[in-house]
């Protein structure tokens, strides 16, 4: 393999007098050394990564980079400027400037080394070599790392004046002494006034932050303000632990670290991965620039936040709240198979959930507009009328099918994303599609996933060629894995979990009596177990995979049906028992019924989440009884549902509508008395009794405005 730079990447006199010009002048370097192959096609994707945020950097520092096709193998091209060119930076020109290409899918020892350059220019010994450098060889040598050979200048030097480089060597070496002396003053000094327990205490364990940096390319921003950040935590006598989210990939900060951090630093310029890891700690937020120009200042702002207890928000689910991606959130190395199986699956059911929406409610809006015949419309694309109200129906009908042709494959996909990251997608994608082709549907999905998650990270197991690298994640990956995935769905698994499928989706349309409902019993108490979390995405995920089809079955519809009335309860019991015995919850949880009601009708489940959070025991268990009773209900009572979201406000949707309203009433009276009765059981203590006080004033048990407390749960 060619080394990253050699003498003839290097311009120590570069004539340029414009950033586009220093570029062009190194890139034809790079393009004489055989490592650029299209010189125009390269530097318009220099030009378009320095379009996203300027290269330049404090220090006289410029680094145009970029990922580009047009590379043969990762390369850096060292231009020094006598007249300084602008590259954006806030302290001015830049006379150094590192033009850095790298291939478009540069192997992660390639982009180690890059990033191992980056943080060498936070190094002012290391800058200040390149601009003494007096030859190419020398500059190519110090970049790489290597010994620099002598140039000319210096043999002539170290014959003529050795007694000069001796005190050179003599003064260099007080130097360090001397800075070794400060050092050891320092610590003398915190150590004296460590006289009482307190700063010993101190001493002994020193703030903590933890810090992750990233930037669009991930190739020299975000090391470079990770080592920023290093070297101002050193100064500070703090300790720091950085996460570089690169594109070499990035080793997750462990658990333990992250919960021992007293603070938290984010440098970035792309959304930082898993953010959720550190909530509820002191943070500061800004653009990977920020960390590596003010450190220090970053440093010291979060440590201020620390010392006024200033946090950022909880990582609490809420009604709503957008999660990052499930991947982000994969199991740590020592997660038993279950726990990382479950994690899998539901990165893809979580892909697949916003596809439903969008695509039910189109067609939910479809069929409220021109019926259910509108299923049999024409296409739009051959015949659509303007003034029409069927066209317009007809047109969000089709919407909504296109959209619901994405839901396997969406799962799949995502379920290999889960698995083996970017790698597994187009095996992913292509095993789901087969799955719909061959009618294999939601459990073809499901296997298609993660068979091809299996192959991809069996694949990325094997050690190759350093010179096949690059090829790897773009071409060799999705070539073997989606044939192999291809093979097995389509001649060995497929056509067996093809006919699973239709054999449960007869026993669906079978269901009738009792068997119904107790499906219906099933689902209502997955759907309250935990609020919108996996047991309820699980049950979500199979009523909505039962109707994605183009033409569901009655029993697919009864489960919708089923699902969507049961997820509604929780919410609504809580409004109404917060209405019925107010005394019996707090203001805030009175102030949260209100919000219940809205989100319940809305089919929202994560609406009960704050009376669960504050009192488990009793809400999850009345929630689930009443979940039960609704889904036993709806399905006794045939009612059917298309749409796979909406609350109330597909109604006129729904089959058998009065009959499934009162299946929602009966589980929600049913959930609200349960509440009301659990809570007015528990115990109190004399200390939380209301008593008069001096003065007509509220006693220790009422609150603001003679308010009773809540009595103590137990």
């Amino acid at each position: 393999m060619s080394e990253l730079i050699t003498a003839d990447l290097v311009d120590l006199d570069l004539s340029a007098d414009t950033k586009e010009a220093a570029a062009r002048s190194l890139a034809e370097r790079m393009v004489a050394a055989g490592r650029v192959t299209d010189l125009d096609g390269f530097l318009a994707d220099v030009a378009a990564r320095e379009a996203q945020m300027p290269t330049g950097l404090d220090g006289g520092i410029g680094i145009p980079h970029c990922r580009s096709e047009h590379v043969t193998e990762p390369t850096l091209a060292f231009g020094r400027s006598a007249a300084r060119i602008d590259f954006g930076a806030p302290d001015g020109p830049a006379d150094l400037i590192f033009l850095i290409a790298a291939p478009a899918g540069a192997d992660s020892d390639h982009l180690t080394i890059l990033s191992s350059l980056a943080r060498q220019l936070m190094n002012a010994e290391f800058t200040g070599a390149l601009r003494a450098a007096e030859d190419p060889r020398q500059a190519a040598a110090l970049i790489r790392g290597d010994q620099p050979e002598p140039s000319a200048a210096d043999a002539e030097a170290s014959t003529k004046t050795p007694a000069a480089d001796a005190s050179g060597d003599q003064a260099t070496a007080a130097s360090g002494g001397q800075a070794a002396a400060a050092a050891g003053a320092a610590s003398g000094a915190a150590a004296s006034g460590a006289g009482s327990e307190p700063a010993a205490a101190a001493a002994s364990e020193p703030f903590r932050v933890v810090a992750v940096t990233s930037c669009p390319t991930g190739i020299a921003h975000t090391y470079m303000a990770a080592e920023s950040l290093e070297r101002a935590a050193q100064d500070a006598g703090i300790e720091l632990v950085v996460e570089t989210q690169g594109s070499a990939g990035f080793d997750r900060l462990a658990p333990a670290t992250i919960a021992a951090a007293d603070a938290v630093i984010f440098a970035h310029d792309v959304e930082v991965r898993d953010k959720e890891r550190f909530a509820g700690k002191p943070t500061v937020d800004v653009g990977v620039k920020a960390g590596i120009n003010r450190p220090a200042e970053l440093i010291a702002e979060v440590r201020e936040k620390a010392a006024r207890g200033e946090t950022s928000a909880p990582a609490a689910a809420s009604a709503g709240a957008d999660r990052s991606a499930p991947m982000d959130r994969a199991g740590e190395s020592g997660d038993r198979f279950g726990t990382r199986l479950r994690k899998w699956l539901m990165t893809g059911v979580s892909y697949m959930v916003p596809f439903v929406a969008a695509g039910g409610l189109l067609i939910a809006l479809a069929f409220a507009i021109g019926g259910y015949e509108i299923a049999s419309a024409k296409s739009v694309a051959d015949h659509f009328v303007w003034a029409e109200k069927d066209s317009w129906a007809a047109l969000l009908f089709q919407i909504g099918g296109a959209a619901f042709t994405f839901l396997v494959p969406v799962l799949a996909g995502y379920i290999a994303y889960g698995m083996a990251d970017r790698p597994g997608l187009v095996p992913g994608f292509v095993g789901g599609y087969i799955a719909t082709t061959i009618k294999a549907g939601f459990l073809g999905g499901l296997v298609a996933g993660l068979i091809a998650g299996a192959v991809v990270m069996g694949i990325q197991r094997f050690k190759v060629p350093a010179s096949l690298r690059g090829i790897m994640p773009v071409v060799v990956i999705p070539l073997i894995s989606s044939a192999i995935v291809g093979f097995l769905m389509f001649v060995v698994i497929g056509k067996p979990i093809a006919s699973a499928q239709k054999g449960m989706t007869d026993w669906l349309n079978g269901l009738s009596g009792t068997n119904a409902i107790i499906l219906g019993v099933i689902l209502g108490l997955m759907m309250c177990f935990d609020l919108g979390g996996p047991v309820n995405k699980v049950a979500y995920a199979f009523a909505t995979a039962g109707i994605g089809v183009s033409d569901p079955s009655t029993g697919s519809l009864k489960i919708m049906a089923a699902v969507m009335a049961a997820g509604m309860v929780p919410p609504l019991a809580m409004a109404l028992a917060t209405t019925v015995r107010g005394q019996l919850f707090t203001k805030t949880e009175r102030e949260n019924g209100k919000a219940a009601w809205v989100l319940g009708a809305s089919f929202i489940s994560e609406g009960a989440i704050p009376f669960a959070a504050a009192d488990p025991l009793r809400v999850i268990p009345s929630s689930m009884v009443g979940g039960a009773v609704t889904g036993a209900l709806s399905m006794l009572f045939d009612c059917t549902l298309r749409a796979p979201h909406g609350g109330i406000f597909v109604v006129p949707l729904i089959g058998q509508p009065f009959l499934y309203l009162l299946a929602i009433a009966a589980g929600t009276a049913v959930s609200a008395g349960l509440v009301i009765v659990l809570k007015g059981m528990r115990k109190t203590t004399p200390s939380e009794t209301a008593t008069p006080a001096v003065g007509g004033e509220p006693a220790t048990g009422a609150g603001a405005g003679g308010e009773t407390k809540v009595p103590v749960t137990v």
